[in-house]
């Protein structure tokens, strides 16, 4: 029986961090009902404030490469905990999804309230799509992390 080819850490980590981050934009724009660079001033206003709303495309690159940072770091911790604990390689699936939902709380109960971005209200359906979203964020992830060395 053929065993599956092992990935790089380093890849693994890009490719998750650059999928998962990008179609994470796509996500909330779609969620959202706005442009994708909106989103990215949304990312951005966590250093700018406000302001970044009245900045233009300088600001969504901005509000990319903090993303892609984000998502980048989020996919390293995730590479790290999988090479040290076996599971969640074999069961990348439910690890993906459970790195999801800490990744969604994380977010919004420490990063955004810490940053100067204004907090979201979340309807219902707002919150559900959210959480949705960062599981498949999640899976993203663990997908990439599944056969790391």
């Amino acid at each position: 029986m053929p065993t599956a080819t092992p990935v790089s850490p380093r890849l693994a980590v890009l490719y998750g961090g650059f999928v998962a981050g990008s179609l994470d934009v796509l996500a909330a724009a779609l969620i959202n009902w706005v442009d994708p660079l909106i989103i990215l001033r949304a990312i951005a206003s966590g250093l700018l404030g406000r302001a970044a709303f009245a900045g233009g495309l300088p600001v969504s690159l901005l509000g990319l490469v903090l993303q892609w940072a984000m998502s980048l770091l989020i996919a390293a911790i995730f590479v790290l905990a999988a090479q040290r604990l076996a599971w969640m390689c074999r069961r990348w699936i439910l690890a993906g999804l459970a790195y999801g939902v800490v990744v969604f709380v994380v977010m919004e109960f420490v990063v955004v309230p810490l940053s100067a971005a204004k907090n979201p209200h979340f309807t219902a359906l707002s919150l559900l799509e959210n959480v949705l979203a960062m599981l498949l964020y999640g899976l993203i992830i663990a997908f990439f992390a599944r056969r790391v060395r």
